[in-house]
């Protein structure tokens, strides 16, 4: 099972490779969103359908895992009712999050299309810092003054990036 190398002793390793895979994956998805975004025609009113494309391919990239595991064998795919409470959720708020990239970097109706160095940057260092907040506060998750410290940079270093990147997407910074 792949999840049980993970309480090996290899399974740091193994951990901290996912943990690239998945930013390299991430950084994909966040630039290609832009790319997407910058072939949006003047006349359209509207990113739905790119944001619907995005959830169509995600699903079956899920679904190609699923049936892997499956055919894999040894996996339970049983979670409790608030597994998929928070699953929905969590659903929603990627789904939101993806229809306002798109109008973000699409410049659809009187939103000026953002830079993707100036957008993704905030956007995802803005998720660390609330990340960390709010799994303090509703988790219980330690909280040392390194990682307050870290939070006070990451805000400084958002601010920086809106400050000194207010070239347009086509512009050179």
């Amino acid at each position: 099972m792949i999840e049980a190398g993970f309480r090996t002793a290899g399974g740091a390793a193994m951990a901290v490779a996912l943990l690239c895979v998945i930013t390299v994956l991430y950084a994909g998805y966040n630039l290609f969103i832009k790319a997407s975004g910058g072939h949006v025609p003047e006349a359209a009113t509207t990113t739905l359908l790119a944001t619907l494309c995005v959830q169509v391919f995600a699903l079956v990239s899920s679904l190609m895992f699923f049936v892997f595991l499956s055919v894999q064998g040894g996996h339970s795919f049983r979670l409790s009712q608030p597994a998929y409470v928070y699953a929905a959720a969590a659903g929603l708020c990627i789904g939101a999050a993806e229809i306002g990239y798109f109008y973000l970097f699409g410049g659809v109706g009187a939103i000026k299309p953002m830079a993707a160095n100036v957008a993704i940057p905030a956007i995802v260092t803005g998720t660390i810092v609330i990340t960390m907040i709010v799994a303090h506060l509703a988790f219980r998750e330690g909280l040392t003054g390194w990682q307050v410290g870290g939070a006070l940079l990451v805000l400084a270093g958002i601010a920086m990036l809106y400050l000194g990147g207010r070239a347009s997407p086509a512009e050179p910074v």
